[in-house]
């Protein structure tokens, strides 16, 4: 009964993962769309986006939700509105994010980056996950386990990673709660003012209805 009518291949799901169907433009619609009907006050849910916004320039790839939703606990945001602002971290936008923040936290630490991105991220992270399965095999064979990999990426990316995502998440989070606040009580104030109306219309129309015998 739920199911999709055309089913999706591997290959189109991974393919809609960088491209949504409708394009990025409408995604970004549909989400500012969401984010306007959430329930809360305009600063409840501007914190839930600062907490969003903040987390996706993090290193914490596969956990942003769970980050955003407990840091949105903490600061009695919304916790909707930090799902939904994690969608700032998208396959787009990740280079970019991932290159300031390695780029500050290195600069914050005195230590240089490589200049080849792709070497200083993508491998180092491909590399770690290879050692990470090396040594859990090691559990069942004779094999010695070997942390080398798993420590030049903490070392090289994920501490300076991690260090560096506190200026320009904090810069980004504020932008967007100051952004988000004036929207959102625009947004309610009009839907009050529409609802107010409705409502008005309703109850001259049932008192201009000629009374029942």
């Amino acid at each position: 009964m739920f199911k999709r009518r055309d089913p999706r291949t591997v290959l189109r799901i991974v393919a809609e993962a960088f491209w949504p169907r409708g394009g990025w433009l409408r995604a970004a619609h549909y989400v500012k769309h969401r984010m306007r009907r959430l329930p809360g006050t305009p600063e409840q849910i501007a914190r839930g986006v600062f907490a969003g916004a903040f987390t996706v320039f993090t290193p914490f790839f596969g956990l942003h939700f769970l980050v955003a939703a407990v840091l949105a606990k903490m600061m009695r945001g919304s916790i909707l509105a930090a799902l939904l602002a994690t969608f700032i971290g998208n396959p787009l936008t990740y280079v970019p994010i991932a290159y300031i923040s390695l780029k500050t936290g290195h600069w914050m630490l005195g230590t240089r980056m490589r200049d080849d991105l792709d070497d200083s991220i993508f491998h180092r992270f491909s590399a770690a996950a290879a050692d990470l399965w090396y040594n859990f095999l090691s559990i069942f064979t004779e094999a010695r386990a070997d942390w080398s990999e798993l420590a030049r990426f903490y070392d090289g990316v994920f501490f300076p990673w991690m260090v560096g995502s506190l200026v320009p998440g904090l810069l980004c989070g504020v932008l967007c709660y100051y952004l988000t606040v004036p929207v959102i009580h625009a947004y309610q104030k009009r839907r009050a003012a529409r609802l107010r109306k409705k409502m008005e219309k309703l109850r001259a129309k049932a008192g201009a209805a000629p009374a029942e015998h």
